[in-house]
């Protein structure tokens, strides 16, 4: 059935009803690949951006044990809390997270540094389940361990040191 427009379209030979249909199709086909071009500009970057998370993540863990190792003590298991040993592993655990933190940011080695912070960050996981058990932190640290193994496995092109 045809509206009045479309039957004076047809009648002055102006178009037919499927060509808009076509055009209609052509547009959102070149919208569908702008759209696709822009998320291609941005898959580029996703691996710089989940690098520099994951470095961000774990420089602010890191800061938090170096300057208050007394809140991440309890966290150690079979060691006292109160005990020197268990302080001294906390500021010890905190440099490391930094260097990771550091060396992921400005893109040093990144997947051999993602790999490191993906075993560290295993036993951060393993450790707290055997303290407290399933926990929201548990989950947390999981998908922290998560972005990095996908930073280990991921080929980085982008802001990143090379020798």
């Amino acid at each position: 059935m045809n509206t009045v427009r479309e039957d004076k379209a047809l009648a002055g030979g102006l178009r037919r009803s499927g060509t808009k249909q076509v055009e209609r199709g052509a547009q959102s086909s070149r919208q569908a690949v702008v759209f696709a071009d822009a998320f291609d500009g941005l898959a580029s970057w996703g691996t710089t951006l989940g690098r520099i998370i994951l470095g961000l993540v774990l420089a602010w863990f890191g800061y938090h044990e170096l300057v208050v190792p007394k809140l991440w003590t309890g966290y150690i298991p079979l060691l006292s809390p109160s005990s020197q040993l268990s302080q001294i592993l906390v500021l010890a655990h905190g440099v490391v997270l930094a260097i990771l933190a550091v060396g992921l940011i400005a893109g040093v080695m990144p997947r051999l540094f993602a790999a490191i912070a993906a075993l560290v960050m295993l036993e951060i996981v393993t450790s707290l389940i055997v303290t407290a058990g399933l926990s929201d932190l548990v989950l947390r640290d999981i998908g922290v361990l998560g972005l990095a193994v996908s930073v280990m496995a991921s080929h980085h092109e982008r802001l990143v040191l090379e020798s």
